[in-house]
């Protein structure tokens, strides 16, 4: 997940005020897309509150857009004055580097014990959580309702009706039956979407990479073969079609299917373009898991500031908050408690389809320091597998040498 936002100036120095004081220090990424709904004004008032209620703890506050939190937290942290808290979109190199809290440090056993299990799996490194989940998403299929009226169509269950389907709308003139997006945006996303519908995956049972498994390769030789290679794709190729071009192309619309995430919602809807949603078609049905992600929130060693940051934690993970937070943004509540309120609430009712899909979800292998590595390479490369002339065994077979060398180095 990431969003586009207005970059708040680095804030305070994180020193302690008078005798007993404690300041902490909280970097955090921009979930709006304007000043207006930047995600500041969630912080600012959480901030505030908290401290209404804690007279010895200020929280300071600094805002990054996701262009740039990762990279200035990185900076902080090899400067020497990492914050007490960051929420950005990866961990696993600060907790092999013991840098950070564990889970168990800081949160109350009732708070731990409450985050969805498939998010608290995905933050552990060697069997600790260090990443706590924050925001979360799922994947479901879209289509254009209005396309498929015309094309007297229903939404695909699996490959073969996808395929059939985006067959009929390229007939009635649809310009992009499908969009595929595998530019060096999101590719390890719409990549991932594909491997487990295929049954496959980025890793094994035991985490060991698995790119160039015959179900992987099965998977881009019959997207190579079925979609692409039949002119089913667009608005551009797959290699150059980044998500945020293809969501604006179905906002418009002028595609008829695409994988997306909640943010599509608001986006459809503003443009008038009348929608459904179904569970990812997989080879022969349901896949039988989709992709969530998942970005999260680490506390760092330096300060010692450990009893107040899981106090502080503890309130930030009040169902209160989470569900303001899930709902400004359109994203999915990570813990069972709010996820139970958003399931039963009519207003989140758009959600809903998100939502029941998170339990059985699969995530990146974010506790692998060697995700980042292999996340990059796959950005890079992917697109070129279902090029005309490209080779879904050779380029996957290329990603899985470079991934059992970064994967060598952790």
């Amino acid at each position: 997940m990431s969003a586009l936002g207005m970059t708040a100036l680095l804030g305070g120095c994180g020193l302690t005020g008078h005798s007993g004081d404690v300041t902490l220090r909280l970097v955090a990424a921009d979930y709006g897309d304007s000043k207006a709904n930047s995600s500041r004004a969630y912080w600012d008032g959480l901030a505030k509150e908290y401290e209404a209620k804690h007279s010895g703890v200020r929280v300071d506050v600094s805002v990054y857009s996701w262009n740039d939190v990762d990279r200035k937290v990185a900076e902080m942290v090899d400067a020497g004055r990492a914050p007490d808290m960051a929420q950005i979109g990866a961990y696993a190199d600060y907790a092999a580097a013991g840098k950070l809290y564990s889970a168990a440090d800081l949160l109350s056993i009732p708070v731990e014990a409450d985050l969805t299990g498939p998010l608290a799996d995905a933050g552990q490194v060697k069997q600790v959580q260090y990443g706590i989940p924050f925001a979360a998403s799922t994947r479901v299929l879209f289509y254009n309702k209005t396309l498929f009226a015309r094309a007297g169509l229903t939404p695909p269950a699996n490959w073969s009706e996808l395929a059939a389907d985006a067959w009929a709308l390229k007939a009635q003139g649809v310009k992009y039956p499908f969009a595929l997006p595998l530019g060096s945006e999101e590719a390890q996303a719409e990549t991932m979407q594909w491997l487990l519908g295929g049954d496959g995956g980025y890793t094994d049972d035991v985490g060991t990479y698995t790119l160039d498994s015959a179900q992987n390769v099965a998977t881009f030789s019959w997207l190579k073969d079925e979609l692409v290679g039949k002119g089913l794709t667009g608005p551009v190729a797959p290699a150059k079609l980044n998500r945020a071009d293809a969501f604006a192309a179905f906002a418009d619309g002028d595609v008829g299917m695409l994988n997306g995430h909640p943010t599509l919602i608001q986006q459809a809807v503003k443009k008038g373009v009348e929608f459904g949603t179904v569970p990812l078609p997989g080879r022969t049905g349901k896949a039988k898991n989709t992709m969530g992600v998942c970005d999260w929130m680490t506390a760092f060693k330096q300060s010692g500031h450990r009893d107040q940051i899981g106090d502080f934690l503890d309130f930030v993970y009040d169902d209160k908050n989470v569900l303001a937070f899930s709902r400004e943004y359109d994203l999915l509540p990570v813990t069972n408690s709010a996820s139970d309120v958003m399931a039963a609430d009519k207003r989140d009712a758009a959600l809903g389809p998100f939502l029941s899909e998170l339990p059985l979800s699969q995530l990146y292998p974010v506790g692998k320091t060697s995700w980042a590595t292999v996340s990059a390479d796959i950005k890079k490369d992917i697109g070129r597998a279902v090029a005309p002339d490209g080779s879904p065994t050779a380029v996957l077979s290329g990603l899985q040498a470079s991934a059992s060398l970064a994967e060598s180095a952790e």
